[in-house]
């Protein structure tokens, strides 16, 4: 992608959620490979072509942000963090600088995610004419980050509830799917099974 187009994506990671299919343990601040999850996201993001990097926090926002306060992103709290993941996602469009074009969405619970992975997915979008949504698939399932544009601003501040943009995306015939050989795109911390799982094959 041109320096150009490196300039007018961004990345929003959604940090805020408690977690709570994890169990009593904040699951960004677990520890996978020597540092917290939420570290291995917010440097995959910080590592990519990407600017600037959005950082929405919420639940336990003070210990996530002490985990990345040496990292150039921006710290993004969400008082409603409470009301479910649409507000994180309203918050972080919310705090897009003018001339970001789009978002890379990126769940502060998927630590495999890579910033060639993140980079992959920015320069496609850009290839593509910038549609709606770029959304990466593996053997045919839906998978995360996805790209959202700036032209779904509205669309997503409308969301209400514990939902992403899956809403959003399916009413939509503007949205590109992007098959991708990386089974990161599906590895999310949501269980401490999941942490064990994505611990055992790193």
């Amino acid at each position: 992608m041109s320096s150009c187009g490196a300039k007018h994506v961004a990345v929003i990671v959604l940090a805020a959620g408690r977690g709570t299919r994890f169990g009593p343990e904040p699951k960004l601040l677990v520890s996978l490979d020597g540092k917290a999850v939420i570290r291995h996201v917010v440097e995959a993001a910080v590592g990519s072509v990407a600017d600037p990097v959005i950082v929405v926090t919420g639940y336990r926002h003070h210990d996530v942000e002490t985990e990345l306060d040496d990292l150039p992103v921006q710290i993004m709290q969400n008082a409603a963090f409470g009301e479910g993941l649409s507000s994180s996602l309203k918050a972080g469009f919310a705090a897009l600088p003018p001339q970001s074009k789009a978002a890379i969405i990126l769940l502060g619970d998927m630590p495999l995610v890579t910033s060639d992975l993140i980079d992959s997915l920015a320069q496609i979008w850009d290839r593509m004419n910038m549609p709606a949504a770029l959304v990466p698939t593996l053997n045919g399932k839906r998978g995360n980050p996805v790209v959202l544009s700036r032209s779904l601003e509205n669309a997503v501040a409308q969301l209400s509830g514990d939902v992403g943009a899956g809403p959003i995306l399916r009413e939509r015939s503007d949205v590109i799917e992007c098959p991708v050989d990386d089974p990161a795109i599906l590895e999310d911390v949501d269980t401490t099974a999941g942490l064990k799982r994505i611990a055992c094959g790193s």
